[in-house]
């Protein structure tokens, strides 16, 4: 790969490097990234002063900022937020694509297809082939994997046990927040939580983590921030695409990479015994006959 062609992918990777960064800043510095995030292509038009303003924060945290991104000036930081803000940006409003009440419906299906599509584009980019293999181990090996998560991130766990289950028999979703807690404290150290936080800082799950460590249960987090609070406790994290602003809770986008993250381990643990997983789909299928009309 060309000098010029890895700067251009650093170019096109650097809103995901923001957050990917994003709870290493200190809160004058994530109230820039929410902004540039949200609104890069204003942003990247911006001077130095005029983002401050709009940020609400002094000059200094726009130029600690750069440092942090390791951009030379704040030049740099617009020329690389130009260059990345026409395939990674997110609406700063409550839904996604950048949807308008003058769009027609044909228009707002066009964006938000690219936007989905651009979620898993960028869950693409994220996968470590490493990480899905360890994954793989880590839940092929467990006696039981417990899938969970809070709120939208529970129902992409309820996912996640239904997919599996059609294959293996010990995946169980867990959708109480004190049952979780109580499941975990009486579970084994063969067992794996499987763990879903789009943040990776919700109460719960940093109230969880000290109770599967003492009773080493591996957890592995499916989050959009690799250096949340939680992700810096967990034994693995699986990075997935979407950028989601604090008003689109829940966005079909944010579903939609998590599947996709899903729809990869899933196929790595299965294309490594085939003749027994058909064996499982075959039965399953025979059961579920009688349920057809």
């Amino acid at each position: 790969m060309s000098k010029h062609t890895e700067k251009n992918n650093q170019d096109q990777n650097f809103l995901m490097k923001i957050n990917d960064i994003y709870y290493e800043l200190t809160s004058s510095e994530k109230r820039v990234a929410d902004v540039i995030i949200s609104n890069a292509s204003k942003v990247q038009h911006l001077t130095a002063t005029q983002l401050a303003k709009e940020c609400n924060v002094a000059n200094a945290t726009i130029t600690r900022f750069c440092q942090k991104l390791q951009c030379r000036n704040y030049m740099e930081l617009r020329v690389s937020i130009g260059r990345s803000a026409s395939s990674h940006e997110v609406s700063e409003g409550p839904i996604t694509g950048e949807v308008t009440a003058s769009d027609t419906i044909a228009e707002m299906c066009a964006k938000l297809y690219n936007i989905e599509v651009d979620a898993i584009t960028q869950t693409h980019e994220m996968v470590k082939p490493e990480l899905i293999k360890k994954a793989a181990e880590y839940l092929g090996s467990a006696q039981n994997v417990l899938c969970m998560g809070q709120g939208g991130s529970m129902i992409m766990a309820e996912e996640a046990a239904h997919l599996f289950s059609t294959t293996y028999p010990n995946f169980f979703a867990i959708t109480d927040d004190h049952l979780q807690i109580t499941r975990t404290a009486v579970s084994h150290s063969n067992d794996v939580i499987l763990y879903f936080s789009y943040s990776g800082a919700t109460r719960e799950l940093m109230d969880l983590l000290p109770v599967a460590h003492s009773r080493k249960i591996k957890v592995i987090l499916v989050t959009r921030f690799p250096n949340s609070p939680a992700a810096l406790q967990a034994d693995l994290v699986l990075q997935c695409g979407a950028n989601e602003s604090a008003l689109q809770l829940g966005s079909a986008e944010a579903k939609i990479a998590q599947i996709c993250l899903l729809e990869i381990i899933h196929t790595e643990m299965c294309r490594h015994d085939m003749e027994t997983i058909g064996e499982r789909k075959q039965a399953i299928l025979d059961a579920l006959a009688c349920k057809h009309v």
